[in-house]
Protein backbone atom coordinates (compact mmCIF):
# COMPACT_ATOMS: atom_id res chain seq x y z
CA UNK A 1 0.00 0.00 0.00
CA UNK A 2 0.87 3.81 -0.44
CA UNK A 3 0.11 5.81 2.81
CA UNK A 4 0.31 9.79 1.74
CA UNK A 5 -0.15 11.90 4.75
CA UNK A 6 -0.56 15.62 4.74
CA UNK A 7 2.04 15.81 2.06
CA UNK A 8 2.84 19.87 1.36
CA UNK A 9 5.33 21.18 -0.95
CA UNK A 10 6.46 24.89 -2.37
CA UNK A 11 8.75 26.05 -5.03
CA UNK A 12 10.13 29.72 -3.94
CA UNK A 13 7.76 30.32 -1.95
CA UNK A 14 4.73 29.21 -4.68
CA UNK A 15 2.55 26.28 -2.97
CA UNK A 16 2.58 23.27 -5.33
CA UNK A 17 0.39 21.02 -3.27
CA UNK A 18 -1.31 21.38 0.06
CA UNK A 19 -2.36 18.50 2.14
CA UNK A 20 -2.15 15.95 0.07
CA UNK A 21 -3.65 12.44 1.91
CA UNK A 22 -4.22 8.86 -0.11
CA UNK A 23 -4.25 5.53 0.30
CA UNK A 24 -3.52 3.64 -2.61
CA UNK A 25 -3.75 -0.24 -2.29
CA UNK A 26 -1.05 -2.71 -3.98
CA UNK A 27 -1.95 -3.73 -6.87
CA UNK A 28 -3.55 -2.43 -10.35
CA UNK A 29 -2.88 1.10 -12.19
CA UNK A 30 -3.73 4.25 -10.52
CA UNK A 31 -4.05 7.28 -13.03
CA UNK A 32 -2.93 10.85 -11.85
CA UNK A 33 -4.83 13.17 -13.90
CA UNK A 34 -5.50 17.04 -13.69
CA UNK A 35 -4.71 20.31 -15.63
CA UNK A 36 -1.21 21.69 -16.18
CA UNK A 37 0.71 22.47 -13.14
CA UNK A 38 -2.08 20.96 -10.29
CA UNK A 39 0.90 18.92 -8.91
CA UNK A 40 1.10 15.74 -10.53
CA UNK A 41 4.61 15.57 -11.46
CA UNK A 42 5.84 16.96 -7.90
CA UNK A 43 4.07 14.31 -6.42
CA UNK A 44 5.19 11.49 -8.42
CA UNK A 45 8.76 12.98 -7.99
CA UNK A 46 8.37 13.18 -3.68
CA UNK A 47 6.99 9.69 -3.84
CA UNK A 48 10.44 8.55 -5.13
CA UNK A 49 12.22 10.97 -3.29
CA UNK A 50 13.76 12.70 -6.43
CA UNK A 51 12.72 15.56 -4.07
CA UNK A 52 13.33 16.98 -0.51
CA UNK A 53 9.84 15.97 1.28
CA UNK A 54 9.24 19.41 3.55
CA UNK A 55 5.84 18.40 4.97
CA UNK A 56 4.08 15.38 5.90
CA UNK A 57 4.61 11.45 5.22
CA UNK A 58 5.02 8.72 2.36
CA UNK A 59 5.32 4.78 2.57
CA UNK A 60 5.77 2.18 0.28
CA UNK A 61 4.02 -1.53 2.54
CA UNK A 62 5.43 0.89 5.78
CA UNK A 63 8.81 2.13 4.19
CA UNK A 64 9.13 6.10 4.97
CA UNK A 65 10.91 7.36 1.47
CA UNK A 66 12.35 9.99 3.82
CA UNK A 67 14.51 7.74 5.84
CA UNK A 68 14.68 4.44 4.32
CA UNK A 69 17.79 3.77 2.72
CA UNK A 70 18.36 4.35 -1.23
CA UNK A 71 19.69 0.94 -2.35
CA UNK A 72 16.32 -0.81 0.04
CA UNK A 73 14.27 2.20 -1.78
CA UNK A 74 15.61 1.07 -5.36
CA UNK A 75 14.31 -2.39 -4.54
CA UNK A 76 10.78 -1.09 -3.52
CA UNK A 77 9.47 1.48 -6.32
CA UNK A 78 10.89 2.78 -10.07
CA UNK A 79 10.73 6.07 -11.26
CA UNK A 80 10.14 7.07 -14.93
CA UNK A 81 11.01 11.01 -14.84
CA UNK A 82 9.45 13.21 -17.94
CA UNK A 83 13.01 14.53 -18.92
CA UNK A 84 15.53 11.05 -18.63
CA UNK A 85 18.74 12.89 -19.84
CA UNK A 86 20.83 9.50 -21.47
CA UNK A 87 23.52 9.28 -23.81
CA UNK A 88 22.53 8.97 -27.20
CA UNK A 89 25.07 6.22 -28.39
CA UNK A 90 23.43 3.46 -26.36
CA UNK A 91 21.81 0.81 -27.27
CA UNK A 92 18.24 0.01 -26.63
CA UNK A 93 19.43 -2.66 -24.86
CA UNK A 94 21.84 -1.01 -23.30
CA UNK A 95 19.15 1.43 -21.88
CA UNK A 96 16.83 -1.58 -20.31
CA UNK A 97 20.06 -2.42 -18.54
CA UNK A 98 20.46 0.29 -16.50
CA UNK A 99 17.05 -0.87 -14.92
CA UNK A 100 18.85 -4.00 -13.46
CA UNK A 101 21.17 -1.57 -11.45
CA UNK A 102 20.32 -1.77 -8.24
CA UNK A 103 20.16 -5.48 -7.92
CA UNK A 104 23.74 -5.83 -9.45
CA UNK A 105 25.53 -3.00 -8.76
CA UNK A 106 27.94 -3.24 -11.49
CA UNK A 107 28.43 -6.86 -11.59
CA UNK A 108 24.97 -8.32 -14.07
CA UNK A 109 24.78 -11.81 -13.99
CA UNK A 110 22.24 -14.22 -16.45
CA UNK A 111 19.56 -13.28 -14.40
CA UNK A 112 19.78 -10.14 -14.73
CA UNK A 113 20.44 -10.65 -18.78
CA UNK A 114 17.15 -12.74 -18.50
CA UNK A 115 15.24 -10.01 -17.12
CA UNK A 116 16.53 -7.52 -19.56
CA UNK A 117 15.09 -9.85 -22.70
CA UNK A 118 12.44 -10.39 -20.60
CA UNK A 119 11.30 -6.05 -20.82
CA UNK A 120 12.44 -5.78 -24.36
CA UNK A 121 9.71 -8.94 -25.38
CA UNK A 122 6.70 -7.63 -23.37
CA UNK A 123 7.47 -3.75 -24.77
CA UNK A 124 8.06 -5.10 -28.59
CA UNK A 125 11.32 -3.99 -28.28
CA UNK A 126 13.34 -7.39 -29.21
CA UNK A 127 13.91 -6.22 -33.35
CA UNK A 128 15.30 -2.36 -31.93
CA UNK A 129 17.56 -4.00 -28.97
CA UNK A 130 20.53 -3.27 -31.02
CA UNK A 131 19.54 0.02 -32.73
CA UNK A 132 21.48 3.34 -30.71
CA UNK A 133 18.93 6.04 -29.12
CA UNK A 134 19.82 8.26 -31.95
CA UNK A 135 18.47 5.90 -34.52
CA UNK A 136 15.17 5.27 -33.16
CA UNK A 137 12.02 7.44 -33.09
CA UNK A 138 10.90 9.18 -29.63
CA UNK A 139 7.99 7.21 -29.31
CA UNK A 140 10.47 3.79 -29.12
CA UNK A 141 12.93 5.33 -27.24
CA UNK A 142 9.61 5.86 -24.58
CA UNK A 143 9.06 2.72 -24.81
CA UNK A 144 12.83 1.66 -24.18
CA UNK A 145 12.29 3.78 -21.22
CA UNK A 146 9.31 2.31 -19.58
CA UNK A 147 11.13 -1.34 -20.61
CA UNK A 148 14.30 0.16 -18.43
CA UNK A 149 11.26 0.84 -14.95
CA UNK A 150 9.68 -2.61 -15.34
CA UNK A 151 13.31 -4.02 -15.59
CA UNK A 152 14.06 -2.70 -12.45
CA UNK A 153 11.60 -5.41 -11.16
CA UNK A 154 10.46 -3.57 -8.15
CA UNK A 155 7.01 -4.16 -6.63
CA UNK A 156 5.66 -0.25 -7.52
CA UNK A 157 6.43 1.79 -11.18
CA UNK A 158 5.72 5.67 -10.76
CA UNK A 159 5.53 6.64 -14.61
CA UNK A 160 5.44 10.50 -15.66
CA UNK A 161 3.83 10.51 -18.55
CA UNK A 162 4.77 7.61 -20.28
CA UNK A 163 2.63 8.01 -23.30
CA UNK A 164 4.89 10.90 -24.19
CA UNK A 165 5.96 10.44 -28.32
CA UNK A 166 3.80 7.72 -28.72
CA UNK A 167 0.69 7.82 -31.51
CA UNK A 168 -2.81 6.18 -31.00
CA UNK A 169 -1.86 2.90 -31.97
CA UNK A 170 1.24 2.46 -29.96
CA UNK A 171 -0.21 4.12 -26.50
CA UNK A 172 -2.90 1.83 -26.87
CA UNK A 173 -0.37 -1.17 -26.79
CA UNK A 174 1.90 0.61 -24.32
CA UNK A 175 -1.58 1.07 -21.93
CA UNK A 176 -2.30 -2.53 -22.36
CA UNK A 177 0.90 -3.72 -21.55
CA UNK A 178 1.01 -1.88 -18.49
CA UNK A 179 -2.13 -3.42 -17.69
CA UNK A 180 -1.05 -6.86 -18.16
CA UNK A 181 2.11 -5.67 -15.88
CA UNK A 182 -0.07 -5.03 -13.39
CA UNK A 183 -2.19 -8.14 -14.02
CA UNK A 184 -0.08 -10.47 -14.44
CA UNK A 185 3.46 -9.64 -13.32
CA UNK A 186 1.70 -8.50 -9.56
CA UNK A 187 3.00 -4.80 -10.30
CA UNK A 188 1.31 -1.53 -8.78
CA UNK A 189 1.49 1.55 -11.15
CA UNK A 190 0.93 4.73 -10.73
CA UNK A 191 0.83 7.02 -14.02
CA UNK A 192 0.36 10.61 -14.81
CA UNK A 193 -1.72 10.68 -17.87
CA UNK A 194 -2.90 13.36 -19.73
CA UNK A 195 -5.48 11.64 -21.80
CA UNK A 196 -8.08 11.18 -19.58
CA UNK A 197 -9.69 8.58 -21.55
CA UNK A 198 -6.56 6.33 -21.73
CA UNK A 199 -7.14 6.51 -17.48
CA UNK A 200 -11.04 5.38 -18.36
CA UNK A 201 -10.19 2.67 -19.91
CA UNK A 202 -7.58 1.15 -18.87
CA UNK A 203 -6.69 2.81 -14.66
CA UNK A 204 -8.89 0.81 -11.58
CA UNK A 205 -8.43 4.20 -9.73
CA UNK A 206 -8.33 8.05 -10.68
CA UNK A 207 -6.45 10.53 -8.83
CA UNK A 208 -6.96 14.15 -9.35
CA UNK A 209 -5.37 17.25 -8.72
CA UNK A 210 -6.40 20.97 -8.66
CA UNK A 211 -4.12 23.19 -7.96
CA UNK A 212 -2.12 21.38 -5.64
CA UNK A 213 -5.02 19.96 -3.77
CA UNK A 214 -6.96 16.47 -4.40
CA UNK A 215 -9.86 17.23 -6.26
CA UNK A 216 -11.71 13.83 -6.45
CA UNK A 217 -10.43 10.05 -6.35
CA UNK A 218 -12.29 6.89 -7.43
CA UNK A 219 -12.92 4.04 -9.87
CA UNK A 220 -13.26 5.65 -13.18
CA UNK A 221 -16.96 4.66 -13.89
CA UNK A 222 -17.86 6.37 -10.66
CA UNK A 223 -15.67 9.82 -10.79
CA UNK A 224 -16.03 9.97 -14.04
CA UNK A 225 -18.85 12.60 -14.93
CA UNK A 226 -18.81 15.88 -16.61
CA UNK A 227 -19.52 18.03 -13.66
CA UNK A 228 -16.40 16.60 -11.96
CA UNK A 229 -14.63 16.63 -15.22
CA UNK A 230 -15.39 20.05 -16.20
CA UNK A 231 -14.99 21.85 -13.19
CA UNK A 232 -11.43 20.08 -12.96
CA UNK A 233 -9.80 21.56 -16.50
CA UNK A 234 -12.42 24.39 -16.37
CA UNK A 235 -13.71 23.46 -20.17
CA UNK A 236 -17.26 21.67 -20.99
CA UNK A 237 -16.67 17.84 -21.17
CA UNK A 238 -19.38 15.49 -22.26
CA UNK A 239 -19.18 12.15 -21.10
CA UNK A 240 -20.89 9.14 -22.51
CA UNK A 241 -20.32 5.28 -21.81
CA UNK A 242 -18.75 3.28 -24.67
CA UNK A 243 -18.64 -0.35 -24.11
CA UNK A 244 -18.53 -0.26 -20.74
CA UNK A 245 -16.37 2.70 -20.51
CA UNK A 246 -16.31 6.18 -19.21
CA UNK A 247 -15.82 8.33 -22.55
CA UNK A 248 -14.92 12.17 -22.36
CA UNK A 249 -15.64 13.78 -25.73
CA UNK A 250 -13.61 17.35 -24.91
CA UNK A 251 -12.69 17.77 -28.59
CA UNK A 252 -16.05 20.05 -30.00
Amino acid sequence: MIEIDGVSHAIGGQPILSDVTLRLPKGGVTALIGPNGAGKSTLLSLMARLQRLERGAIRFDGLDVARTPTDRLALKLAILRQETPIGTRLTLRDLVGFGRFPHHRGRPGPGDQEKVEEALALFDLQDLAHRFLDEVSGGQRQRALVAMTFAQDTDYLLLDEPLNNLDMAHARHLMRTLREVADSHGRTIVAVLHEVNYAAAHADRIVALKRGRLAFEGPPGEVLTDERLGALYGTPVTVREVDGHRVALHYA
